[in-house]
């Protein structure tokens, strides 16, 4: 029986051996549907399934939020009936831990999730399930510069080969595809460019050439796409963006198509020892909940700071996919779920690296210069300095990362105050 089953399995016993008959709503006397779903869990509503799935009072206490289950280590019964209850050690699997996965793997369509303790952590566990000695990955360009370096740096020293490809062009992808190709592994959009990938036509290549397609969707959220029912067969998040959202936690996650995968990747991440912690997963249960809230409200906010931006004189070129401008506007109106965008953009000011370094330095709250994006908190950060220093620099330019570029993460600030503290650095510079 997989874990997944064997925890169902355990939830079902509870409930059937509720002492006082009061799991899952009777009371033993009359029969009640407080407490029951009308319909299977997945049927219901993204924004329901965001507070609800994976979740269920507590069937000892009726807490209505799992615990933190802060134990190394689970009593068993009996050596017959070992991990009988699903659980026998924190480094494999965790109850609040599971809570979370089966959460995500809800909202993103996929049949398991495995949560790791940081984004990289679900990549490079993914890279080491499904690469290895000889084979090759066919790799976007443009991504967050951890994947990029992990690539690069790590990998390759394994006798794994990668080709990093403009993932705008499917037709590129699939012209680098090779014999001994094992992953197609994409970023939409990407990280900080913003440049778009055709999922459906990226999965449709994978599926031809007989390799995985994963597809690395944090900038999105499952409330923009759906890289699964896209073709997609993992979809990787780190869930230190918007599943948190409140600038609190790091973590990652892979959630996986078929029970195949799943089995896989919890398989590497129990070698590896890279298991999410359970207070993180309990306070990312409950971040998670106003995903769907926050990230429409920061995306709207992040349309009026580009409109902004477009229009002043001091700014060279700005780029966000909810713009006319934004050259994959076409796709992005195609792939992006009930026509949001996202909560991040860029831009690069006259002037050059001098004034762009300038504005960085310069500008006000409510804006925060610093790493990380998708969170409550503004913020404003230098790529080339920061996220993407370890890229090759010729690497970097290449895809358009230049010194004085600017990635902006929009929060839930008043967008007329992030606006006026943007028009005051940028009315300052000497063009």
């Amino acid at each position: 029986m997989g874990l997944l089953k064997k925890i169902d399995a355990l939830i079902e016993f509870l409930r059937r051996n509720d002492p006082n008959n009061e799991v899952g709503g009777s009371m033993g006397m009359t029969s009640t549907t407080s407490g029951t779903w009308a319909k299977d869990e997945g049927e219901y509503a993204f924004s329901t399934k965001l507070v609800h799935a994976g979740q269920r009072p507590d069937p000892l206490t009726g807490a209505i939020l799992i615990p933190v289950y802060q134990s190394t280590t689970f009593a068993q019964e009996s050596i017959d009936k070992y991990q009988r209850r699903g659980y026998s050690y924190s480094r494999s699997t965790n109850p609040t831990v599971v809570a979370l996965e089966k959460k995500a793997a809800k909202i993103e369509g996929g049949f398991g999730a495995v949560m790791f303790s940081t984004g990289m952590a679900a990549i490079n566990s993914l890279f080491n399930s499904v690469l290895g000695k000889g084979d090759h990955c066919v790799i976007t360009d443009c991504s967050y510069g951890g994947t990029n370096r992990a690539a690069r740096v790590l990998f390759t020293k394994f006798g794994i080969e990668f080709s990093f490809v403009d993932f705008r062009d499917p037709k590129k992808v699939e012209a680098a595809v090779k014999k001994n190709t094992k992953l197609i592994f994409s970023e939409t959009p990407a990280n900080p460019t913003l440049t778009l990938t055709d999922v459906q036509a990226i999965s449709d290549i994978a599926k031809k050439y007989g390799c995985l397609h994963a597809c690395d969707s944090t900038f999105a959220t499952p409330l923009i796409t759906k890289p699964l029912e896209l073709g997609a067969d993992i979809t990787v998040q780190s869930t230190t963006k918007y599943y948190d959202g409140h600038n609190m936690t790091v973590g990652g996650c892979l959630i996986c198509k078929t029970e195949k995968l799943y089995n896989d990747m919890w398989f590497m991440r129990n070698v590896n020892g890279n298991i999410m912690a359970p207070q993180v997963a309990f306070q990312q249960l409950q971040t998670l909940k106003t995903m769907g809230l926050r990230v429409k409200q920061q995306s709207a906010t992040a349309q009026k700071v580009a409109e902004f931006l477009e229009a002043h004189p001091a700014v060279e070129r700005v780029n966000y996919p909810g713009l006319k401008s934004f050259p994959q506007k076409k796709l992005a109106d195609q792939q992006h779920i009930n026509g949001v965008h996202g909560t991040m953009l860029w831009f690069e000011v006259k002037g050059g690296t001098k004034n762009g370094k300038q504005l960085m330095d310069t500008v006000r709250r409510p804006w925060t210069l610093c790493e990380n994006l998708g969170a409550v908190e503004s913020i404003i950060t230098c790529p080339a300095v920061m996220t993407h220093a370890n890229m090759l620099k010729e690497d970097r330019l290449k895809v358009g990362i230049t010194d004085g570029f600017v990635r902006v993460s929009c929060g839930l600030e008043s967008a007329e105050e992030l606006i006026g503290a943007l028009k005051e650095s940028l009315d300052a510079l000497k063009l």
